[in-house]
């Protein structure tokens, strides 16, 4: 299988985002990272779930694979585009909700760095730059529906690989996708340190049991799961 790591700065190289979408960072690295390591090429059909700036996708894209991209953010879905206009990639983005704009699709592989940061808001947000990471009490109200609805997504020895914080439950997920019928492990993980949202939540954090008073780094664990 292929093999290379790919740097904040090369990920990143020459790509636009419009004001409020979400820019490449150290979770968008690692799951290009785990997508690097998988058998992509001309014959393979990719999908990723909330592009942002489309780095992931064109980092499919220039190997050749067929890539579809949904964001439910109007100017991720325009900076997406503009990125593979400027760099001279094929790829297919979609405005809306994933479930929606991807209904009857199959696909080999299904990337996504959805949003999962814990959040007091019982609902989504509908508007903002938040709208790339916040995601509910626990931080799985997009996480879960990913869970749910990745077999319907995936062929057959169909790779879905997600990103997301062990804030949020890494057991958790792994439970959901083994319950939904795919064979799940955890393959990539790093430690970051806190950024400003977090940092910003530590009380509400730590009264939800997310957190304690002294931790300063978050893990960032990528979760490969396969269809039969």
């Amino acid at each position: 299988m292929p093999s290379t790591t790919v740097s904040p700065r090369e990920l990143a190289s020459g790509l636009l985002a419009l004001p409020g979408v979400y820019r490449p960072q150290a979770d968008t690295r690692l799951l290009a990272d785990a997508l690097a390591q998988e058998d992509v090429g001309p014959t393979t059909e990719v999908l990723e779930i909330g592009t942002g700036t489309g780095a992931v996708a064109l980092s499919a894209a220039a190997r050749g694979a067929r890539v579809t991209a949904v964001d439910v953010s109007r100017r991720a879905v325009a900076t997406a585009r503009l990125n593979a206009l400027r760099r001279g990639l094929p790829l297919r983005v979609l405005h809306g909700d994933f479930v929606t704009r991807t209904s009857g699709g199959r696909y080999d592989v299904v990337v996504t760095n959805p949003p999962y940061v814990p959040s007091p808001d019982t609902r989504l947000p509908v508007s903002g730059p938040q709208r790339a990471w916040d995601a509910g009490p626990a931080g799985r109200l997009v996480v879960d529906r990913i869970c749910a609805h990745a077999p319907a997504l995936l062929r057959p020895r169909g790779i879905l690989l997600m990103v997301h914080s062990a804030m949020c439950g890494t057991e958790d997920t792994l439970k959901r996708l083994a319950e939904a019928g795919l064979t799940a492990q955890t393959t990539l993980r790093t430690s970051v340190p806190w950024g400003p949202v977090l940092r910003s939540r530590r009380a509400w954090l730590q009264k939800q049991g997310l957190a304690d008073g002294e931790e300063e780094q978050e893990e960032l664990v990528v979760i490969r799961a396969q269809s039969l």
